[in-house]
């Protein structure tokens, strides 16, 4: 079986293109994941075919990303419109980052929008392999009607609903196809001596020797060959579908691929797998793809025995079956499998770096329906988060509470009701309370004098300290100046551990940072002393303290790298200067072409409309990840409102 992935942004026609070329030589068989990833099996050319249809959110790439795992190739499918070029910015990045031989398919050609040159150019400014035109549209008026082949130089004529027809190149297409045609001639013979040979010479190159060279540098992976048509009306599918059978290279050349990117041995690559879900009363399904024959029920894989196998088109068992290499699986009871990964008979060895998942930038803390529900929730939040790496699961500071950090609004939507339909937990859920501190801002003295009598010994332990503000992130730091032992040396630790434990919540009721603590002075009774006295003492001493030294609170602030298509860069500025953030500075992203990288500091209260303003501002596509770097004072009715909002939530606790 030979097997691609279909990709690119919502509204191009993915499906449709898997439609139709499932439909070319008999009917295809399709089954859908709850993740939205549908599989279509299907005869080609004697061949068995399977197409990958991936969901076209941006917050779904890490499907798209896994299904190009298992793909001998992928077509990526764009809108015939220059301006929406950019929405194919995230799949070209990880189309490149793969490797994946890849065939550019602009759709939805019957609509006029632009011009076919105007696009390939925006696209370019994405791609870093060249973007090489294979057909020209033939025009009457505003409307196409046909496409001129550039390698065979024969035109052909769309009818609906039939095959198209084949007629001579059009007087008003013949100047056009000249020039595409030598542009296209001169960028294949950069990648063959014979061609470039020919052309100096002014000889014409038959046409088995231009589809023998456009073969090889497609499955080299050395350009990104453009088809068009308006699968709709059948229009350039055909062509497309050939140009998969005879250009796209076979496994073999997958797995050569995954083992150089994967770092382990061509012989011991068994399989891949590549995409898992969750199912009512039947549990884990992990697709996996085959890489070499053999692998059947109870096989050695990733390091235990195979479950069951079922046909991942319509889910029925085959206990029988043994894929040859190429073929698609579905494997249940084989949890051992984690997803995505290459397998080997004896482990389940880490998929490559490029498949690692976007930052999620959604946070949201899921509040169980009830008791029951909470019971499960944090065991099936983990079954959850084995399928779908791109959810990942924390738990609030504070409150231990079960944190999602999904990649957007969808994303989460999915998330509860695949907790409610599959595994029958109810959730809601709310925004985190970001994590606030307090600190002082002056100095103050406190002489505490702890002393109880209860019958036998009794506690007596007296105190007199000094706490003061620290640089910031210098944290909490003690010291004592006591002289002639008027605290025993051995009770001092317990002095310090007091003080440690009075920072854990402040007169503002968050936790304190940046405070030192001196004791300077005290007293002590030889029979009624103790450790615990002392504690005390200055737990409550250095407590009373903190109300003395003007208190202040201290938000988080984070270290954002934002990644967006230079296009939006503008933006940018604007937004997070609204979130009173601070831009430290921006770079062109040496990894991905046409991407910038811009560094911010941004409030860890602006964290969740950073993630709204990022997604509006770039139509779903920028993203960034964060990491804390520092907390800073916060003054005037900011601070008030956060302060009598805390106050809230605990008198409500």
């Amino acid at each position: 079986m030979r097997c691609f992935t279909v990709l690119g942004p919502s509204q191009t026609g993915k499906s449709t293109i898997v439609e139709k070329l499932g439909a070319l030589e008999g009917a295809s068989r399709k089954s859908i994941s709850p993740y939205g990833l549908n599989l279509t099996e299907f005869t080609f050319g004697n061949q068995a075919w399977c197409a990958l249809d991936t969901p076209g959110l941006n917050e779904a790439l890490a499907h798209a990303q896994h299904a190009l795992l298992a793909s001998d190739a992928c077509i990526l499918c764009v809108s015939p419109a220059p301006e929406e070029a950019v929405l194919a910015a995230p799949y070209l990045r990880m189309i490149e980052a793969s490797g994946t031989p890849c065939i550019l398919f602009v759709n939805r050609m019957d609509e006029p929008r632009g011009r076919l040159r105007d696009v390939i150019a925006a696209l370019q400014d994405y791609a870093g392999h060249t973007l090489l035109l294979r057909q020209i549209p033939i025009r009457e008026g505003d409307r196409i009607v046909g496409s001129c082949d550039l390698i065979s130089e024969r035109a052909w004529r769309y009818r609906e609903g039939q095959t198209s027809a084949l007629i001579a190149i059009p007087e008003s297409a013949a100047e056009r196809e000249h020039e595409a045609r030598t542009e296209l001639l001169e960028h294949l013979s950069e990648f063959d001596d014979g061609l470039l040979e020919e052309l100096i010479e002014d000889r014409e190159p038959p046409s088995d020797t231009l589809y023998a060279i456009s073969t090889r540098v497609l499955r080299e992976n050395k350009v990104i060959p453009v088809l068009i048509g308006a699968a709709s009306h059948g229009n350039g599918m055909m062509r497309l579908m050939k140009a998969l059978r005879h250009e796209a290279p076979p496994v073999e050349a997958l797995r050569d691929r995954l083992a150089e990117g994967g770092n382990v041995e061509k012989a011991k690559l068994k399989a891949v797998s590549f995409h898992a879900y969750h199912r009512q009363n039947i549990g884990k399904t992990v697709l996996v793809r085959a890489l070499e024959g053999g692998l059947k029920q109870g096989a050695s894989l990733g390091g235990s025995g195979l479950g069951a196998l079922q046909d991942p088109a319509n889910g029925k068992a085959n206990g029988a079956f043994a894929p040859a290499a190429g073929d698609l699986i579905a494997a249940v009871k084989s949890d051992h499998l984690p997803v995505p990964a290459l397998l080997t008979t004896d482990a389940a060895l880490s998929a490559p770096e490029w498949t690692e998942a976007p930052t999620p930038m959604l946070e949201r803390i899921l509040v169980p329906g009830s008791e029951r529900d909470e019971n499960k929730l944090s065991e099936t939040l983990a079954k959850l988060s084995e399928t779908d790496r791109s959810l990942k699961i924390l738990q609030e500071e504070g409150t231990g509470a079960q944190m999602v950090c999904a990649q957007g609004p969808v994303h989460l939507r999915d998330l509860l009701r695949t907790l409610s339909d599959v595994f029958h937990v109810t959730a809601t859920d709310r925004t985190p309370t970001p994590v606030y501190r307090e600190t002082i801002s002056k100095p103050a003295e406190v002489h505490y004098r702890h002393r109880k009598q209860t019958g036998g010994a009794g506690q007596f332990a007296d105190v007199k300290l000094t706490i003061h503000p620290n640089g910031r992130g210098q944290g909490f730091s003690f010291g004592e100046t006591v002289k002639g032992g008027v605290v025993p040396r051995n009770y001092i630790p317990a002095v310090e551990a007091g003080a440690r434990e009075a920072m854990e919540k402040g007169p503002l009721g968050f936790a304190v940072i940046d405070v030192g603590v001196t004791l300077t002075d005290g007293q002590h009774h030889a029979v009624d002393s103790s450790e615990h006295a002392f504690r005390s003492a200055s737990k409550m001493g250095v407590r009373q303290a903190l109300s003395d030294g003007a208190a202040v609170l201290m938000q988080p602030v984070f270290r954002s790298e934002i990644h967006i298509p230079s296009v939006y860069s503008g933006n940018l500025v604007q937004i997070v200067s609204s979130l009173k953030g601070q831009v430290l500075g921006f770079d062109r992203d040496e990894t991905a072409k046409g991407w910038d990288i811009f560094r911010a500091l941004v409030p860890g209260g602006a964290l969740d409309e950073l993630a709204r303003a990022l997604r509006s501002a770039t139509q779903g596509i920028g993203y960034f990840s964060k990491t804390f770097d520092h907390f800073e004072e916060l003054y005037g009715k900011e601070a008030d409102a956060i302060i009598r909002a805390h106050g809230t939530q605990r008198a409500e606790h």
